[in-house]
C-alpha cells in the first residue's frame, strides 16, 4: 500500500522567491523596532515635549492608514511584484530622506522621511501576507504564512539591537545631566552630532533596501492565478460594511496596534520616571520582545484546542492584569508589569485579523484585509493622546501625580481600556459566532 504523498509547504521551485518574500517580514519588523527608541531620542536632541516627540509615531503608523488601500487596489490591478517593488522603492526613498534631513536638522524633515518610509510599509505588508498564502498549494497556505510571520520578530530584535548599541549609546545629549541648560553653542554642537548618529541606520538601512530591490527586479516571481480585474469596490465596501464581526475586528485591530505602540514606545520614559536611562530601558525592550515571540509561539500551540474568540478573550484578560500592575504599581515592577503585557499582545493581530476575514469571500477578503492594515493608524493616533497626558505636569515624565501615581503610569489607563475592548471582541466572537 503506497503511503499518501506528503504536500511540501514550499516547493522547491519556488523556495528562492519565497526566501526573498520572507526577508519582507523581517524588514518591516526592523522598521518598526528601530523607530520607537527615536521619539525618546528626538525629545532630548531637539528638546520637544512628549506631544511633539510623539509626531514620530504619528507619522510612521499614520502611512499605513494613507497606503494601504491605494496598494491593495493597484496590486489586484497589476500584480504582488510590481506592489512589492513600489513598497521597497518608497521604504528606501523615506530611509535616505533622513541624509537630508540632518544636515538642515528640521524636525518635520525626519517625519517626512517616516511618513514616506511607512508608504513603502503598506505596500509591503499589503502584498506579503496575500502573496505568501498564494504561493504554493492550498492545503499548506496556513503554514506558510506562519513560517513568513516568524521572521517578523527577528526584524524587530535586530532593529531593537540596531537602536541601543548604534544610536541611544553614542547620542550626546544623554550623556549631558542638563542639555537645556547648556550654552547655545554647545548644544548646536551636540545636536549636530547626535542627529547624525540617528540619520546612520536609516541611511544604510535605505541602501540594503536598494538591494533587496535589485533582488526582486533580477528574479522570477510566481503569478498568482488570484490577480486580475477588480469587482466593483462599492458593492464591496457596502457589504463589508454589513459585516459586524468584521467592523468590530477593524476596530480591535485599532485598539492593538494602539496599544501594542504605547506600551513600546513609552518603555523609556516609564523607565526614566524610576532611574533607568535609555540604553539600560533598551534591554527592557529586548525583553518584551523576546517575551512576545514565545508569546506569538504558544498562542499559535494553544490555537489547536481553544477556539479564537476565547484565546483572544483570555489573552486580553491577562493584559488587563499586567496594566493594572504597570499603573498603579510605581517602581521596578512595575516595570517587570509593562513588559509583561508583551506576551499577550503577541497573539492578538494574526487571530483578529483572522477572525475579522473569517468567512469573506476572495474578494471581500482583499479589501477586508487593507482595511485591517489600515487598521495600523491606531499606533499613531493612540500615543498621541498618551503623551498629552504624560505632558500634563510639563515635558517631564513624573511632573506631577494622578489618582496617586505619575503621571507616566497613569497614561496606561489607555492600553487598558485596549484590552478590555478586545476582551469583550473577544467574548462576542466566541458567543455569537464560535459556539455551536
Amino acid at each position: 500500500m503506497n503511503k499518501p504523498t506528503k504536500i511540501p509547504v514550499v516547493k522547491k521551485e519556488f523556495l528562492i522567491p519565497f526566501i526573498l518574500i520572507t526577508s519582507l517580514f523581517a524588514l518591516w519588523g526592523f522598521a518598526n523596532a528601530v523607530t520607537d527608541p527615536m521619539v525618546q531620542a528626538f525629545k532630548k536632541v531637539l528638546e520637544l515635549s512628549n506631544s511633539e516627540a510623539a509626531w514620530v509615531q504619528m507619522a510612521f503608523y499614520g502611512g499605513y492608514f494613507c497606503m494601504a488601500l491605494p496598494a491593495a487596489m493597484l496590486m489586484r490591478k497589476y500584480s504582488y511584484k510590481v506592489g512589492i517593488l513600489i513598497g521597497l522603492g518608497l521604504y528606501a526613498t523615506g530611509a535616505l530622506l533622513f541624509y537630508p534631513a540632518a544636515v538642515t536638522e528640521q524636525f518635520w524633515f525626519f517625519c517626512l522621511g517616516l511618513y514616506i518610509l511607512t508608504f513603502g510599509l503598506a505596500f509591503l505588508e499589503t502584498a506579503a501576507n496575500p502573496y505568501a498564502l498564494a504561493m504554493g498549494p492550498k492545503e499548506t497556505a496556513t503554514q506558510r504564512l506562519n513560517l513568513a510571520q516568524a521572521f517578523n520578530p527577528v526584524g524587530l530584535i535586530v532593529g531593537l539591537f540596531v537602536a541601543q548599541q548604534f544610536v541611544l549609546k553614542n547620542l550626546k545629549s544623554d550623556d549631558v545631566e542638563n542639555f537645556s541648560a547648556l550654552d547655545e553653542a554647545s548644544k548646536v554642537l551636540i545636536r549636530t552630532s547626535d542627529l547624525m548618529v540617528i540619520r546612520n541606520p536609516y541611511v544604510i538601512l535605505g541602501l540594503v533596501i536598494i538591494s533587496v530591490f535589485v533582488l526582486f527586479i533580477i528574479s522570477k516571481m510566481p503569478q498568482s492565478k488570484e490577480e486580475g480585474g477588480m469587482p466593483n469596490i462599492a458593492d464591496t465596501f457596502k457589504v463589508l460594511s454589513k459585516n459586524k464581526k468584521y467592523v468590530l475586528g477593524v476596530l480591535a485591530q485599532i485598539f492593538h496596534t494602539g496599544c501594542l505602540i504605547m506600551c513600546w514606545t513609552y518603555i523609556y520614559q516609564y523607565a526614566e520616571a524610576i532611574g533607568i536611562d535609555s540604553v539600560s530601558a533598551g534591554y527592557y525592550q529586548m525583553a518584551a520582545f523576546v517575551i512576545f515571540t514565545f508569546g506569538r509561539a504558544v498562542g499559535t500551540y494553544l490555537l489547536r484546542f481553544i477556539s479564537s474568540g476565547k484565546l483572544l478573550f483570555y489573552f486580553a484578560l491577562l493584559g488587563i492584569g499586567f496594566t493594572l500592575g504597570a499603573v498603579f504599581i510605581h517602581g521596578i515592577i512595575g516595570l517587570y508589569s509593562l513588559v509583561g503585557i508583551s506576551f499577550c499582545m503577541s497573539l492578538m493581530f494574526p487571530t483578529i485579523y483572522g477572525i475579522a476575514l473569517g468567512g469573506l469571500t476572495e474578494e471581500q477578503s482583499k479589501v477586508g484585509s487593507a482595511g485591517l492594515i489600515m487598521a495600523i493608524v491606531g499606533g499613531a493616533l493612540m500615543p498621541k493622546l498618551q503623551a498629552l497626558i504624560i505632558d500634563i505636569g510639563g515635558n517631564g515624565v513624573a511632573d506631577t501625580n494622578i489618582l496617586g501615581v505619575p503621571e507616566i503610569n497613569f497614561s496606561y489607563l489607555l492600553p487598558l481600556l485596549c484590552f478590555v475592548y478586545i476582551g469583550w471582541y473577544g467574548s462576542y466572537v466566541f458567543r455569537k459566532h464560535e459556539i455551536k
